[in-house]
């Protein structure tokens, strides 16, 4: 017998209330009364285990006394506890039906074309998308086709049903069936194909008319809402054998308070009757707080003080409404600062854990062959163990571990930015190969790009999860996965379409199988279980039938509640109302509903939005606005608008002063010319830069920059004046046959050749070069016939500089040095700029990288020139040093003096010129333009 349902309004004490109907109910119907208050007969199914609980404790508190409760489940629950169905088949798992319609999707080109698809990737939400359709359609239609129920296999009546879709395309506007005739035909065929002993939906409704055949006790029906199609014959077939009770909110119009059923209509369902009460009802809505916050920070700290200080006042079961998601995060981590953890049963997407990160991660690594910000993203991951590869072998010791893994990536990256790789292995590897300390980064590097290469051709879903599990096995990331509830999570769902999907043999390509594990991700919820739940944040839906000492809702503007659900396909919400689903009329007056329970079941709600948003006013709810105006209308109090005093804290002014630290134990051990330099523009820079070693990395380039062109000219003119130093030794007396021209052009096209396979962008500074080449051999010719000859290039060189009381090593490398016939020594120093600018450089006296060139080598070095590698006025030539030997001398006593102030604490202060300033990249650090 199914009675009709019990009514009971939203309110405070709508368990109490429940608790009083079910009670009526056991004494008329004789539950439990001969038993002595025995109700275990009775079947109770809940929306959710939160309700059983609220169930119980409004029993016990109505009994007064010991009593055995009625069996409570969820629907969910108790289909899980049911036999499985012997003659019938296993479900087919997610998974393995998303792919295996979007593998007959992707066979034909026409649908890409109908939804603007650029590669077969494109049709995976699309598939998605066509499944839920499809097993809407069955929850909603199959209750009316269906023939036969029972313990055998549930089938359907495909003629009844292709009838009924029929009839709910005929009655949209002939415009509109021609536009979605194509998208409609395709929803019938996926829908028809979806429906065989295999589909989930179908399953689901055969078991619950098994469980209703079976019936064999009462039961109690909560929900917040209407049963849909299955559950409403679920419902009726258990009538058929036992008596069901429905409990549910009670939404009609003379129930509900005036001002909101006037401000409110859409609470009642339409085709209801009209309620005509004059609106003279008094309602009490001093329990409601507006708060309009100024920004998104503004209203993030509001939110948390306002629960801080309910917390302050004994409340325990406070509810956070998570409309404005990203307020939301931001609230929540203020209130983690303040010790206050929240229970969130939002479930946040899977994908946006640090597990699903370092999955996406490496996934790019694989996609992108290393590059090379990629590929050092997935090296810091905390999920990615170092691990010595030629040994085998893991590092026990975790905090080892770290600092070594640090070091060695820290390395990498060093090598990686100085040499402007931007990706691909070979060329990771090849940097690696080539520099100093890497050997342990090399093999580790190398092991991962054979786990990448790995990640090829065809293979079907078992094979890729098998795959991807065993690279999580070699890399080291398994264990680390396990420890991490999210990391388990995922290694679970690869586990689990490992199994499921092992009868599935269609191929898939590598990025059909990234974008499986992107969409897999995206679509699973990721809950934290926490211990206290003083504060629960949770989504709007999550509130009902529910009761807490205080709510706050944040997002209450006019963009986030309602909170609007993106339509993919065109004809969605025409074909959904004709058939009888979920349209997007009925989704907001559901929300509404729950809005409005939300306010009538708790007796302290705060409602927060921002009041402005990029500049632009930011309206409240409109919801707000028309429960506003029915206030006023019936000379009401309005709602409270009050903000929220926050706590002031004065702070001390602290006058900033010129940084002006001194540090004596760090002084360095060696000085470059660039070092010495920046302790003479800006002691604090040296400071930062060269004492603490916070000089920032190289940037990644996709460009040449003006340094990577003066690297290349520097390792050109090398390879060019030693080849020419050899040609002429072999001429012996015809040293003027050699063709200095040619060979340079030679030398630089050889060159040129290999940094354009690399980097084609290089080719503009090829051109470049091949116009200087002229004027640059003009000047060598010039050089010579003065007497000077190339003698050694790019030289390192290191010198001990003492003083009283301590020493440093002098390190730098020189361009080139020239010997004369009179066997003079001269330094000379490549730039990529012209005469002009090179002449202004050594009058301002400025530099000091010349005569730090002669301080540095052991050689009887007499002058010193810049040589430009620029035109000026058709020429290249060189800029020599005035009083080269002067010079030196007084370098190495300034470097003196300076390193002994250094050793005896001498203050480092930022005092450099705007111009050096500028671009300085420790300004950040010294605050220049805050004192």
């Amino acid at each position: 017998m199914l009675r009709p349902p019990e009514l009971i309004p939203a309110s405070p004490d709508f368990w109490p209330r429940l608790a009083q109907a079910f009670l009526r109910m056991a004494r008329t119907e004789g539950w439990g009364l001969e038993q002595g208050r025995d109700y275990s007969a009775v079947r109770v199914v809940v929306p959710t285990y939160q309700h059983a609980n609220l169930l119980l404790r409004a029993l016990g508190a109505s009994l007064q006394g010991n009593f055995i409760p009625p069996r409570i489940h969820t629907l969910f629950a108790l289909l899980e506890m049911q036999a499985p169905d012997s003659q019938g088949q296993p479900g087919t798992d997610a998974s393995e039906r998303l792919m295996g319609l979007y593998a007959e999707l992707r066979q034909h080109p026409w649908l890409k074309k109908l939804f603007g698809a650029r590669s077969n990737t494109d049709l995976l939400p699309l598939a998605q998308t066509l499944l839920t359709l499809s097993d809407e359609l069955t929850a909603a239609l199959l209750p009316l086709a269906v023939k036969g129920s029972g313990t055998n296999r549930t089938t359907a009546n495909k003629t009844k049903l292709e009838r009924e879709w029929q009839a709910a395309l005929a009655q949209l506007p002939a415009p509109a069936q021609a536009v979605l005739s194509e998208e409609s035909q395709l929803v019938w065929s996926v829908w028809q194909g979806q429906l065989d002993g295999n589909d989930p939906m179908l399953q689901r409704y055969g078991r619950l008319m098994q469980l209703a055949g079976q019936a064999a006790e009462p039961l109690l029906w909560i929900s917040p809402t209407a049963p849909d199609a299955m559950e409403a014959a679920f419902l009726q077939a258990w009538a058929k054998n036992q008596t069901v009770m429905q409990c549910t909110l009670d939404w009609r119009a003379e129930i509900l308070p005036q001002p909101y059923y006037h401000a409110w209509p859409g609470l009642q369902d339409a085709g209801g009757p009209s309620h005509q009460q004059a609106l003279t009802e008094y309602v009490d809505t001093s329990h409601i707080r507006l708060c309009c916050a100024a920004s998104l920070e503004d209203e993030a700290v509001q939110g948390a003080q306002t629960i801080i200080n309910w917390l302050q006042a004994g409340k325990q079961n406070v509810a956070v409404v998570a409309q404005d998601r990203v307020v939301s995060r931001r609230m929540r981590a203020l209130l983690e600062r303040a010790q206050i953890m929240v229970a969130d049963e939002t479930g946040w997407k899977l994908s946006t854990t640090r597990a699903a990160a370092a999955i996406a991660a490496w996934l790019e690594v694989v996609a992108t062959r290393a590059d090379t910000m990629t590929l050092l993203d997935f090296l810091k991951s905390p999920y990615v163990i170092w691990k010595d590869s030629e040994q085998d072998t893991e590092l026990a010791d975790a905090d080892v571990e770290s600092r070594d893994k640090a070091d060695i990536v820290m390395r990498i990256e060093s090598v990686l930015r100085r040499a402007n790789i931007l990706g691909g292995w070979e060329a990771v590897l090849s940097a690696l190969d080539g520099a100093q300390d890497t050997v342990a980064a090399r093999r580790w590097l190398r092991a991962i790009a054979r786990q990448a290469n790995q990640f090829t051709g065809r293979r079907s879903l078992p094979e890729w999860c098998a795959l991807s599990l065993q690279s999580f096995f070699d890399l080291s990331m398994f264990n680390a996965f396990q420890a991490d509830p999210a990391g388990a999570q995922i290694i679970q769902l690869l586990q689990k379409m490992q199994m499921s999907c092992e009868d599935m043999k269609a191929g898939f390509t590598f990025a059909e199988w990234r974008s499986l594990m992107s969409l897999q991700m995206e679509s699973t919820p990721f809950v934290v279980t926490h211990a206290d739940k003083r504060v629960v944040m949770l989504p709007l839906n999550g509130a009902r039938l529910r009761s807490f000492d205080a709510v706050l809702l944040v997002g209450a503007d006019a963009r986030h509640l309602p909170s609007q659900a993106s339509e993919v396909l065109f004809f969605a919400n025409a074909v959904r109302r004709e058939c009888g689903l979920e349209t997007r009329e009925s989704r907001q007056q559901q929300q509404l509903r729950d809005f409005a329970e939300l306010l009538l079941s708790n007796t302290d709600v705060v409602l927060s939005w921002q009041g402005s948003l990029n500049g632009e006013h930011n309206p409240v709810s409109p919801w707000l606005e028309q429960l506003g105006l029915t206030l006023e209308r019936t000379r009401q109090a309005i709602l409270d608008r009050q903000p929220l005093p926050l706590p002031l804290t004065h702070l001390p002014v602290l006058p900033q002063q010129m940084p002006a630290p001194s540090a004596a134990v760090l002084l360095p051990a060696s000085l470059s010319a660039s070092g010495y330099t920046s302790l003479v523009v800006c002691p604090y820079q040296f400071f930062a830069g060269r004492m603490l070693g916070l000089s920032a990395m190289d940037e990644l380039s996709d460009m040449p920059e003006k340094r990577d062109y003066g690297d290349w000219l520097h390792a050109i003119l090398k390879r060019f004046h030693e080849q020419l130093k050899t040609a002429m030794q072999e001429q012996d007396q015809e040293q003027g046959q050699v063709d200095k021209e040619a060979l340079l052009r030679a030398v630089s096209s050889e060159f040129f050749a290999d940094v354009l396979q690399k980097s084609p962008a290089a080719l503009a500074y090829s051109v470049r070069w091949e116009k200087v080449i002229p004027a640059y051999i003009a000047w060598v010719q010039a050089r010579e016939d003065d007497g000077w000859q190339f003698d050694m290039g790019e030289i390192k060189a290191e010198k001990t500089l003492e003083w009283s009381g301590g020493s440093l090593t002098l390190k730098g490398r020189i361009d080139r040095i020239d010997k004369h016939q009179s066997g003079e020594l001269a330094v000379l120093d490549y730039k990529t700029k012209n005469a002009n600018d090179l002449r202004k450089r050594l009058k301002d006296g400025e530099d000091h990288q010349l005569p730090f060139y002669g301080l540095l080598t052991e050689l009887p070095v007499s002058s010193a020139s810049y040589v430009a590698l620029e035109l000026s006025q058709g020429k290249t030539g060189q800029t020599d040093a005035d009083d080269f030997e002067r010079w030196v001398s007084e370098l190495a006593q300034s470097i003196r003096n300076s390193m002994a102030a250094l050793q005896q604490g001498a203050a480092l202060p930022a005092h450099g010129v705007e111009q050096a300033c500028q671009y300085c990249e420790m300004r950040g650090l010294c605050r220049k333009g805050a004192w």
